[in-house]
């Protein structure tokens, strides 16, 4: 019977734990929440900046560049740092004139739409967002990590990778010409394996 009585209480004593440590946790995670924006707030992360404008044909972006643009919906929040038409010949030795020839077409939409995956962030991301000396982490649309931050110049740095150009704005999408391409080391030595195979 004494064995019974301890047991109820010990079962009582663990519940009654669990409750405790089951409402200290919500009551530390409400009193945690950041306040709700309010209209005059501004959304997300950042305050709304102004920044430089720059028409997309003053961007100098290659036709790759408004291939990868033109397959994001205009109306939504997007920044996309799109490799310049020198980083296209060089890092993936794709060409204009050879890579939108009927017969290579779909492979390099393919190509544009894998690194469109590894070069976009769903929000809208300023130069003027980032500040200097500081290093942000965002995931692109693919789930490929980004480290962004800026140097002396003003420029991004993403990956290692820096801009040359900034703050390109078509409607809602935020364009960084880049010299380089954001990609994964995998999808490089693929994409260089089929060139070196076309090639020969």
């Amino acid at each position: 019977m004494r064995r019974r009585q301890v047991l109820k209480h010990s079962i009582a004593l663990v519940s009654m734990l669990v409750c405790v440590c089951c409402f200290f946790i919500v009551t530390m995670t409400v009193l945690k929440l950041p306040d709700a924006p309010t209209k005059e707030s501004a959304m997300g992360f950042y305050p709304i900046t102004r920044s430089r404008k720059v028409s997309i044909q003053d961007g100098n972006l290659c036709k790759f560049g408004e291939m990868m643009i033109d397959m994001l919906p205009r109306d939504h929040a997007f920044t996309v740092f799109v490799p310049s038409e020198e980083a296209f010949k060089r890092d993936l030795r794709l060409s204009v004139n050879d890579a939108l020839k009927s017969d290579r077409f779909n492979d390099t939409y393919a190509i544009l739409t894998r690194i469109l995956g590894f070069s976009t962030v769903p929000r809208a991301l300023l130069s003027s967002n980032v500040k200097l000396g500081e290093l942000v982490n965002y995931d692109s649309l693919s789930g490929f990590p980004l480290y962004i931050s800026k140097d002396i110049d003003e420029m991004l740095v993403v990956n290692r990778i820096r801009s040359e150009i900034v703050d390109v704005r078509k409607k809602e999408i935020v364009v960084h010409l880049m010299d380089g391409i954001i990609m994964d080391a995998e999808f490089e030595q693929s994409v260089l394996s089929d060139n070196d195979t076309d090639e020969d």
